[in-house]
C-alpha cells in the first residue's frame, strides 16, 4: 500500500468511527424508568390538553402513529423543542432535554403511550 492510500484509509476509518460514536451517544441517553413515567404523564396531560387525551386531535393535530409515520424524527423533535408560535405550539427546550424529546417522539411514533382500547379504535 502506498502512503497516500494508507492515509486515505485511516481518515475514512476515523470519519466512520466518529459518525458511529455520535449516533451511539445520541441514542444512549435513554431516560430512566422513573423519568419515562414522568414523560408519559406529561405527554398525556400537557400534550393531551391540545392534541386530545388519546392523541386523536383537538386544538392541535392528531399524534397517532399513522399520522406521524411520514414525518422525519428531526422535524418532530424540532417542533417539540422550539414550538410553533403561529400554531400555539409551545417550545419545550427549557423543560425537556433533546434525549427526552427523542424518546417522546419514539413513543408517539410507536404508539406505546396508547392504552389497549385506544389502539383498537385507531
Amino acid at each position: 500500500m502506498t502512503i497516500k492510500r494508507l492515509i486515505s484509509t485511516a481518515i475514512t476509518v476515523m470519519i466512520v468511527s466518529a459518525a458511529v460514536m455520535m449516533a451511539t451517544l445520541s441514542h444512549a441517553e435513554i431516560p430512566s424508568h422513573e423519568r419515562q413515567q414522568e414523560l408519559t404523564h406529561l405527554l398525556k396531560q400537557d400534550c393531551g390538553s391540545c392534541h386530545g387525551m388519546t392523541m386523536k386531535g383537538g386544538l392541535g393535530p392528531a399524534l397517532l402513529p399513522e399520522n406521524l409515520a411520514d414525518t422525519p424524527n428531526y422535524i418532530l423533535v424540532n417542533t417539540i423543542k422550539y414550538g410553533r408560535e403561529t400554531l400555539a405550539m409551545p417550545a419545550w427546550d427549557n423543560i425537556l432535554t433533546t434525549a427526552e424529546i427523542e424518546w417522546l417522539v419514539a413513543e408517539l411514533k410507536d404508539g406505546r403511550f396508547l392504552g389497549k382500547s385506544d389502539r383498537k379504535n385507531n
